[in-house]
């Protein structure tokens, strides 16, 4: 058994002390009448009254309060199996953690965009399972694909550029990962549309993704793009472990300063050849928000329905209980209705 409040139950205390005060009213009663009545006058003036009755609806009115008190606190007990049926679409987002996603032409910088802007597609899912590839050379599932989006969020918190072994990037390796993801689901045969969002400042420095890409396409997943960065281009800042000293900008293997800007035109092939779009952060009506658009055009499909045990409520019967008590103690009667 659990309580829903449970504070309530407090108030069962004030039963003790009720108690206790109808007897101290009963015994300073019973003092006044020996003091002030012969036990024959006592017996004449409350003729037909019945103690037994009075003591009924004392004890029927404090176990109302009893009842009522115990179903302000909601018990709940034993099990009940709830099952929820979600209808939706899957999808996957692939995040690039290379190097140059620290770059801060787009404040405060791309991966934190980046990052906000999920956040934001998960405050706008109903239904959907959805899942993190992160990626640079190689790629890894940070999330797999789920309806907890509270739990897709921790692992979208935690997604750093530091904890990948390469910083450069390959389509290649998120793409290979998002299509063994979307196999690897039990229902694969659901009617789900299913998507793959590749967020990227869209630097490729791994091998050809063509192989990759048709794939994806021969699975019926559609791919879409999002571009994190600016045309312009920005350098890429080195911050003391820890802290937000800065102590450099990251340099080649020349020594040179190395410079980064959004490469759109490969975001653009990629969405293209998938039968997807490409979206812009930085042009707000390309956006995020046109891509959640997009996708609640797409066919959903019903998952496998959840089942889950939970307590199961018990109040109204405590509610019943507590209101056959009070009106029992209203309903019975102090004085006999015989003749004395």
């Amino acid at each position: 058994m659990i309580w829903e409040n449970s504070l309530y139950l407090w108030l069962l205390a004030l039963i003790p002390a009720a108690v206790v005060l109808l007897w101290w009213r009963s015994y300073q009663a019973r003092a006044r009448q020996e003091k002030y009545f012969s036990p024959e006058l006592f017996e004449s003036l409350r003729k037909g009254f019945w103690p037994l009755g009075n003591r009924l609806k004392n004890i029927f009115m404090l176990a109302g309060f009893f009842f009522l008190t115990v179903a302000l606190a909601g018990p709940k007990i034993g099990t009940e199996v709830r099952e929820i049926k979600r209808q939706g679409i899957d999808m996957l987002v692939a995040l690039d953690l290379s190097a140059s996603m620290n770059a801060e032409d787009v404040r405060p910088s791309r991966l934190e965009k980046a990052k906000f802007e999920i956040n934001r597609l998960i405050e706008r899912l109903q239904g959907d399972r959805v899942g993190l590839v992160v990626f640079t050379g190689e790629a890894y599932i940070q999330s797999p694909m789920t309806l907890d989006y509270s739990a897709l969020r921790l692992f979208l918190d935690i997604a750093e550029t530091e904890q990948m072994p390469s910083s450069a990037t390959d389509f290649k390796s998120a793409m290979e990962t998002a299509l063994d993801a979307f196999q690897a689901l039990e229902d694969n045969d659901s009617d789900a549309a299913r998507v793959l969002l590749i967020i990227s400042d869209g630097e490729d420095h791994g091998q050809s993704y063509d192989e990759a890409l048709n794939e994806l396409i021969e699975e019926n997943i559609l791919v879409y793009t999002l571009g994190v960065g600016t045309n312009e281009g920005t350098t890429i800042p080195l911050y003391e472990e820890g802290t937000d000293r800065l102590i450099g900008y990251k340099r080649d293997n020349n020594g040179q300063v190395v410079t980064t800007k959004l490469q759109s035109q490969t975001l653009r092939n990629i969405a293209n050849a998938a039968d997807g779009e490409y979206y812009s952060i930085e042009r707000g009506n390309e956006g995020i928000d046109a891509f959640l658009a997009r996708m609640d055009e797409l066919e959903k499909g019903e998952f496998a329905s959840q089942e889950y045990a939970d307590y199961k409520n018990q109040y109204q019967w405590m509610g019943v209980l507590a209101l056959l008590s009070i009106v029992s103690s209203v309903m019975i009667p102090s004085y006999s209705t015989g003749k004395a």
